[in-house]
Order: C-alpha cells, then sequence, then structure tokens
C-alpha cells in the first residue's frame, strides 16, 4: 500500500470512529508507516500535573516528564517541529525515558499541535527512522504534521466532550441528591445505587460506556419524588391504598422530567426514572412491564434501589441484615427481579457489601 493510498485508508477509519483511543492508536500507526519509523507516540499536556505524558505510546506503559523537559516540552512550548539526527548529542534530549524503557532514541522527529484558539497543548512524535541511522527528510516532516493535525483536532473534539459530559454528570447527581434530600435519605444513597448499577452492569458483560452511562444517570430514578407530598414520603408507617398510588406517581412523573430531551444521558435518565419500578414478572408500575420488556438499566437500577433500600435505615423501617437480604433477593429472582441479574448479584454479593461500606452514611 503506497503511501496516499495508506492515508486514505486511516482517514476512513478514523471518519467513523468515536471512540478517541482507537482514533489516536490508528494516527500513530499511519505517523509510524509514512515516516517510516520504528515508533510514533501521541503527548498531551496535563495542566493540573504541569506534566507531558503519552496519551497513546506504542509498545510502552504510560510515560510522564516535567512539562519543559526533553524535546516533547520544547515542542509544545515553542510552537516548533523539531527535527534531532542524534538524540544523544543534543542536550535538550531527556535521557530519564530511555532509561525508563530500556529503549534506545537515536532519531527523533516532533511536531506539536494546537486547539482552535492556537494554543499548542500536545505533540506528535516519531522515533528512530528506519533503516537505522537514516535521517528523519522534509517529507517525513509534512507527512507528520498531517497526522499531528487531526490527533489536534480529535483530542481537542474528546476533550470538550468529556467536559460537557462532566458537568451533566455532575448536575445530575446534584439533582438526584436534591430529590433524595426531600425522603430525608443522604446523597450517599444516590452515589451507591450509582456505583451498585454500573458493578452490575459490569458483572452483566455490558460495556464499558454503556456501564458508565448507567452509573452517571442512575442518581435520577426518583427525581418524580420531588412532586410527592411530604405527608406521604416521610409518613413513618404503612401507606394507605390511596397514598401509595400518589406515590407511585413519582415513576411517570420522573419520565416526563427527561422524555423531551435528545441528549443521550438524559433520555437514559428518562428510562430509568420510568421503569425502576417494573417488575420481572409484570406486576411492578406504572406500566406493567414483564421480563425483557423492561430496559436492562430499569433491570439493574432496580436491583441496585431496593439492595440500598433494605441496606438503609429509612424512616419506616430499619436496615436488613445481610441473611434477610439475601434471602429476598433468592426468593425473588425471576418475580420481583431479573433471574440472571439477581443471580449476579447474589453471586458477587461482596462486591456489593465493600462499596456499601465504601459509601456509608
Amino acid at each position: 500500500m503506497d503511501k496516499l493510498a495508506k492515508i486514505f485508508h486511516s482517514i476512513a477509519i478514523i471518519s467513523g470512529e468515536s471512540d478517541l483511543d482507537v482514533v489516536l492508536v490508528e494516527l500513530a500507526q499511519l505517523g509510524k508507516e509514512l515516516a517510516q519509523a520504528d515508533r510514533c507516540t501521541v503527548w498531551l499536556y496535563d495542566a493540573k500535573t504541569d506534566e507531558n505524558w503519552t496519551l497513546v505510546a506504542q509498545e510502552v506503559d504510560e510515560i510522564r516528564v516535567p512539562a519543559r523537559s526533553g524535546f516533547i516540552g520544547k515542542a509544545i512550548q515553542s510552537g516548533k517541529t523539531i527535527v534531532i539526527e542524534d538524540a544523544y548529542n543534543d542536550p535538550r534530549f531527556n535521557q530519564e525515558v530511555d532509561r525508563q524503557t530500556g529503549y534506545h532514541t537515536r532519531t527523533i522527529l516532533t511536531v506539536p499541535f494546537q486547539n482552535t484558539e492556537g494554543a499548542y497543548f500536545g505533540a506528535f512524535q516519531a522515533i528512530n527512522k528506519r533503516p537505522e541511522g537514516t535521517p528523519f527528510t522534509e517529507e517525513d516532516v509534512h507527512l507528520i504534521t498531517l497526522a499531528a493535525t487531526y490527533a489536534g483536532k480529535a483530542i481537542e473534539a474528546k476533550l470538550l466532550q468529556n467536559e460537557l459530559l462532566k458537568t451533566q454528570a455532575e448536575m445530575i447527581e446534584v439533582l438526584g441528591q436534591i430529590g433524595e434530600s426531600r425522603s430525608k435519605e443522604t446523597s450517599n444513597h444516590v452515589r451507591r445505587v450509582a456505583m451498585y448499577s454500573y458493578e452490575l452492569a459490569k458483572l452483566a458483560g455490558i460495556p464499558e460506556r454503556e456501564s458508565e452511562l448507567l452509573r452517571i444517570v442512575s442518581p435520577m430514578h426518583d427525581i418524580g419524588k420531588v412532586a410527592t407530598p411530604d405527608a406521604i414520603l416521610l409518613k413513618p408507617g404503612k401507606l394507605t391504598p390511596e397514598e401509595f398510588a400518589t406515590m407511585k406517581e413519582h415513576a411517570s412523573i420522573g419520565y416526563e422530567v427527561f422524555r423531551h430531551s435528545e441528549r443521550e444521558l438524559l433520555k437514559t435518565a428518562a428510562i430509568i426514572a420510568h421503569q425502576h419500578h417494573e417488575r420481572w414478572d409484570g406486576n411492578g408500575y406504572p406500566n406493567q412491564l414483564k421480563g425483557k420488556e423492561i430496559h436492562m438499566f430499569g433491570r439493574i437500577t432496580a436491583i441496585a434501589d431496593v439492595f440500598d433500600a433494605l441496606s438503609s435505615v429509612r424512616v419506616y423501617k430499619t436496615a436488613w441484615p445481610d441473611d434477610d437480604i439475601i434471602a429476598y433477593f433468592t426468593e425473588q429472582g425471576g418475580h420481583q427481579f431479573d433471574p440472571v441479574l439477581t443471580t449476579l448479584f447474589l453471586t458477587n454479593f461482596e462486591k456489593f457489601a465493600i462499596i456499601r461500606k465504601t459509601y456509608a452514611d
């Protein structure tokens, strides 16, 4: 495959890929092949630690170095491409990385990349031109600059997306805490439910991205309680049939809060708020969904929420001992709860007990 074909092949992969790690690995491989280098590395500046670190490093683990050290530091600080024919004869070379990795660096090509505001925040580096002893050429500079430009744009877009998701996640947790505060429960309830849900999702084989999405939105499962009257929400005794009917409305109210949003997080929150009180046997509420008619996230959150409710002191009950909780879930698997998820929960009960202890009130 010639160089032009390699470029178009990689662009086709990158254009259809949303996972930043996959994009950067493809770009690093592209840079390696185009410049005929032994390896390529994508570096990023970490403002919190004032270090440069390897976002993608072929054949080595993550490396961190002081922000102004080495060729990477100089390239990012100056915004200029650096081409080196003999690294060990250049005083700017940070030999510590070679000592850490056991690698021997000879020729280096370092191209910084910038964000849309013109600030340099990372660099693309090709190491050891092949065949050994051959210097990097002007053509190599142009080719690696192309890869660096794509890397910069992909990373900036992902960082902005991550910041948006982080902000949304913080807002969701705060809203969840507000909802729980009305029923005199602690903010740790929503954190525990989030972590139980995340753990159970992973055990069920749900991919990390979806498991993390569930962790972020599960605190919103009871947001509809903000509309439940205090006389019902805080009643220490058993609810009357009329009061229970009012209490059940919180599932539909929570759904209405989010259902019009086109944002993935909020659409998922709507599903969880609506379905976490549905039962596997069809006797739940509000829509008497049955079995796999209930979204997987609803089934998972149902187990997480009930486990925390049974484990915690509430205005109407004391905390159950673990033996009683295990007996309840054993009995309700296939009735109230998804039987497969229930088995996973019980088989890994100790993991959930550790989460409960970690986020204890």
